[in-house]
């Protein structure tokens, strides 16, 4: 198996790997000898210590068996797993519907206290009136062929934006200038959603930069991304979403949010970007 094209699901890899050949070495046992008492091929050892193939649970349960060292074997498992969940594929997450997964962000929203999202394709959803929540997710489960229960999905993202007004949580939001015009649903409702954008500049817990289409770019336009206070952020590519938690990964997607910061307008300059988008569907 080649390297992970995630670095920190990469390291997280490594670092397991490393705790079990640390388990092999207190046992005073080879490679060799371990994957005769696990029953494995001699070279699956060297591949497990080495992070090429990453261990199943029972691969785990066998090594720490082969090593005297069973106590140890759920902690790594729990290790492993959170390592998988760092690059999880849509469809997967999106196999039971869109309303579970929907509902599954509120624990790490509640305890945000600083939210920072960039988007250069959608409105972030955050910011999404139900009619365009609708149209977009109406999409993105055809796409994925996933169940359809758009309804309570979006009912689901709906509620998730109480937390713009309660608490003590602050969000900034960075959209390129692209993402007002492109058309989901219909024009009234892209005009509803425009609107609504307007209308929750006002609060005092957002802070919402447009990034004008003839803006000299000192970013290029990056894949959507968001980060949860200064130790997670989560990308969405195509296919997946992958947790970053690598504080260096982190403080990367962090330094790009702010150099693409310094490109957007604010205040009057992003109303005036937002109500010519309104302008432009009559």
């Amino acid at each position: 198996m080649s390297r992970h094209p995630s670095s920190s699901v990469q390291s997280a890899r490594e670092a397991l790997a490393t705790r079990l050949r640390e388990i092999r070495l207190d046992s005073g046992l080879t490679g060799r000898a371990v994957a005769a008492r696990a029953g494995w091929h001699a070279s699956k050892s060297s591949r497990i210590e080495n992070a090429v193939t990453p261990p199943s649970d029972a691969d785990i349960r066998a090594w720490c068996s082969a090593c005297g060292a069973d106590g140890q074997a759920e902690d790594l498992i729990a290790a492993s797993r959170s390592t998988e969940s760092m690059y999880v594929e849509w469809k997967r997450l999106q196999r039971t519907g869109l309303r579970r997964l929907q509902e599954s962000y509120e624990p790490l929203f509640e305890r945000t206290r600083t939210l920072r999202v960039y988007c250069s394709n959608v409105v972030p959803g955050l910011l999404q009136t139900p009619a365009y929540a609708t149209a977009l997710l109406t999409e993105i489960a055809g796409f994925r062929q996933s169940p359809n229960d758009v309804a309570e999905a979006v009912t689901a993202r709906m509620s998730r934006s109480r937390f713009l007004r309660e608490g003590d949580h602050r969000f900034a939001f960075l959209v390129e200038e692209s993402v007002l015009r492109y058309r989901m649903g219909d024009a009234a409702t892209m005009a509803g959603q425009l609107g609504h954008l307007l209308a929750v500049m006002s609060l005092p817990s957002v802070s919402l930069g447009v990034v004008p289409l003839d803006a000299r770019r000192g970013m290029w336009p990056l894949e959507t991304f968001s980060v949860y206070d200064t130790d997670r952020a989560q990308v969405e590519l195509l296919t997946a979403a992958v947790t970053v938690t690598s504080p260096s990964e982190v403080g990367q997607y962090l330094q790009a949010f702010a150099r693409v910061g310094r490109l957007a307008v604010h205040g009057a300059d992003a109303r005036s970007l937002i109500t010519a988008a309104i302008d432009a569907l009559r």
